[in-house]
């Protein structure tokens, strides 16, 4: 029982966090259909989910919320932000009911109780509503010199029989029977039957009727009105035109499990179980004829009780039901755990196969070499295959945020509008979920600080609602993570004057309009005059510069006062394992990102280390890592360069020798490499030797600041000054 109700939990949690984005799509004017029946289906499946796994209480609370739902809808209720309101409410209470039952409280919970009424009674309240009430439902109007338009009403052919008057019935009675359901527009009497006058019977019937009704009934309660005559007449009702979609929703709202196309149609209401039953005997008849007998739908089209598109929405649904049946078949769910331990073994596996190679390599034997090599090719896929299956897409974690945009605007009383971009970018798992507080920061901050009001905006000749932007892409090697917002922008000379009065900087320092934007990183700073729930404490900017340091990125902030400002965060695409490049410098290996080389070039000798190079017209900075890690002893006549690039900067980095490229995997770096700034991680050779790994991003960034002129001491890169 217990795997039983982690999955209704998991699965009814992706439901509501489906509900939720329906919701809010709802809110920000979206009146589709179909957004309103996913958000029904979602409360009716975790109901119906419930009751399976006998959790009452649940079972109870989502059927007040599915029967406000169905109101919506069937139209009986109107959007309106209050509605919205309460359903965001009532699908919150829902996920901490459910969160109640993974802590293992099985029954109704008493702390939770109070909420629980709270909640209901809103509901309730909604729910009980007076409904518009129907339009007065006049005679049968018998004569109609202008029929009005079918296209929202009932189609409805009866042929009584022979006998009907010689039992007693009569068909005018039928018809006005009919009228107690809604209005009869249009009545045309079928005389096609009538015989000569000569050849006339008093006693039997002879007519039939095509009757135009407007009802807001169903198919089944319009063919009980005939249920009296219905072995002894021909009877039609097609739907009104207006109605094929309503039919067609329904069929799409029909549980995913396997139905004969009749049962769907059924079910949705667009055929009743008599109509079926017709359909199937002149299916058989034709069977028993020997001949192959046609699909029931389109029997059912022939005999006019359906139309051609609620068929073909049921023949769709059955082959989309079948085609998830099959899809789900070759799903299985994998606990994180294990697909962590997998990723641990593969990097095992690759250092041992780096080893093998090596001795390979060492033996001298030809054989042994291409068989290791061959090995390590096979490595190479499984690591690149283990790796894909640690990677997720990261709209799951942007489409959280279309709630705290909205929830926070509101309480500051601020029109916005988050757009979201780049959401099937995928990246490791464990990089998504820590990233997730970072990007919380960075909208709250551009909700709070970005945003103006809309009078403000309005007066600045923009629109009074403001737009915050999150998108996502890859780019050489690594993903890209930027939010944006159109608002006021960072106003530089408010950030100088509340660094100097928080001592971060001196009053007579002298920055560049950079220097002082990036100080809004800095531990306790904050423009907010006030702290409130949502900012002034001087941690947020904090928070996400460590957090995203903390997985090997970097972030990056530019703006322009009174247009916006837009955060850039770069982040690795795995922590785990990643091809780079082996270089050695002395006695000490050194690997870079294979993503982030450009190209090799030869250096001659010289006397005295060169602070840049011509690279084919190009003044290409560099860096010497004997300089940067101190290597004492003498340099080779001949060394290399590694050109590097990042975020459109470019740099070489001065090697003594070049060994090609190498499957990296990574190893993070102990307490007492903290502090270096060029250091990304750590991995093994095959040798069992360890190198370091390169942090291209702060090294091409580093580079800048050779544009004084000389070279830079190791002291000025390892601290950026």
């Amino acid at each position: 029982m217990d795997e039983i109700y982690t999955v209704f939990i998991q699965e009814s949690q992706e439901l509501l966090e489906a509900m939720e984005s329906g919701l809010l799509r709802l809110e920000q004017g979206d009146r589709d259909e179909e957004t309103i029946h996913a958000i029904f289906r979602a409360a009716h499946t975790i109901k119906g989910g419930a009751g399976v796994v006998d959790l009452g209480h649940v079972e109870r609370y989502t059927h007040v919320l599915e029967s406000l739902l169905e109101d919506l809808r069937t139209h009986h209720l109107e959007i309106s932000e209050s509605l919205i309101g309460v359903l965001l409410r009532a699908g919150d209470h829902l996920s901490v009911m459910l969160n109640r039952v993974a802590a293992g409280k099985l029954e109704a919970d008493a702390e939770l109780q109070p909420e629980t009424d709270a909640v209901l009674d809103m509901l309730k309240a909604f729910h009980g509503a007076d409904h518009p009430a129907p339009s007065a439902r006049p005679d049968v109007n018998m004569d109609i010199e202008h029929p009005p338009s079918a296209e929202d009403s009932w189609l409805i052919r009866v042929m009584f029989g022979k006998d009907i008057l010689r039992n007693g019935m009569e068909p005018l009675a039928f018809l006005r029977h009919l009228a107690t359901l809604g209005e009869v527009l249009q009545i045309q009497a079928l005389t096609h039957e009538l015989p000569m006058a000569d050849a006339m019977d008093p006693e039997s019937c002879y007519l039939g009727f095509d009757v135009v009704l407007r009802s807001v009934a169903g198919k089944d309660a319009i063919e009980k009105v005939f249920m009296f005559c219905r072995d002894d007449c021909e009877l039609s009702i097609l739907p009104p035109p207006a109605r094929i979609g309503e039919f067609v929703n329904r069929i799409d709202d029909l549980p995913e499990e396997h139905m004969r196309l009749g049962e769907m149609l059924v079910r949705s209401g667009a055929l009743t179980p008599d109509e079926l039953a017709q359909g199937l005997r002149g299916q058989d008849a034709v069977t028993e004829q020997g001949s192959m007998p046609p699909p029931l739908g389109e029997i059912l089209v022939r005999q006019h009780v359906v139309q051609p598109e609620i068929v073909d929405a049921a023949v769709n649904r059955q082959k989309q039901v079948n085609d998830k049946a099959s899809a789900d078949a070759r799903l299985i769910r994998v606990k994180a755990d294990k697909l962590d331990q997998l990723i641990d073994l593969v990097g095992e596996l690759v250092i041992a196969g780096a080893s093998a190679s090596l001795l390979a390599r060492q033996s001298g034997q030809s054989a042994l070499v291409e068989a290791t090599s061959l090995l390590g090719r096979l490595v190479e896929n499984i690591r690149d295959s283990a790796l894909q299956l640690h990677m997720v897409q990261i709209g799951e974690t942007f489409r959280r945020f279309y709630r705290v945009v909205r929830d926070v605007a509101k309480e500051l009383g601020k029109d916005i509008d988050l757009v979201v971009s780049g959401g099937d970018t995928e990246l490791d798992k464990s990089v998504v979920e820590k990233i997730a507080d970072p990007l919380m920061h960075l909208i709250r901050n551009a909700i709070d600080h970005g945003i103006e009001p809309s009078a403000e905006r309005l007066a600045c000749g923009k629109t009074a609602m403001g737009t915050v932007a999150l998108s996502a892409r890859h780019d050489s090697g690594s993903i890209v993570i930027e939010v944006s917002d159109d608002g006021r922008g960072i106003d530089t000379t408010r950030v100088h004057d509340k660094a100097v009065e928080k001592g971060l900087i001196h009053a007579t320092q002298v920055l560049s309009d950079k220097e002082i934007i990036n100080l809004i990183f800095e531990p306790g700073f904050s423009t907010a005059d006030q702290v409130s729930n949502i900012s002034g404490r001087g941690v947020g900017m904090d928070v996400v510069r460590k957090n995203v340091q903390a997985l090997r990125g970097s972030v990056e902030v530019a703006s322009e006062q009174g247009k916006g400002s837009k955060f850039t965060i770069r982040l690795p695409l795995t922590l785990a394992i990643i091809d780079g490049f082996l270089t050695g410098v002395s006695d000490a290996s050194y690997v870079v990102p294979l993503d982030a080389v450009v190209e090799c070039v030869e250096l001659s000798h010289a006397e005295e280390p060169m602070a840049f190079l011509n690279l084919r017209g190009e003044v290409l900075p560099l860096i010497d890592l004997r300089i940067l890690f101190n290597h004492q002893d003498e340099p080779p006549r001949r060394r290399n360069v590694v050109v590097v690039r990042h975020v459109g900067g470019r740099a070489g980095l001065v090697v003594d020798h070049l060994f090609g490229e190498f499957q990296t995997v990574i190893k993070p770096l102990g307490a007492l490499f903290r502090n270096e700034r060029c250091l990304s991680g750590s991995t093994i050779l095959g040798s069992g030797e360890v190198a370091l790994i390169l942090d291209v991003q702060s090294l091409v960034r580093l580079s800048t600041h050779q544009s004084e002129g000389g070279l830079v001491t190791r002291e000025r890169l390892l601290t950026g000054a």
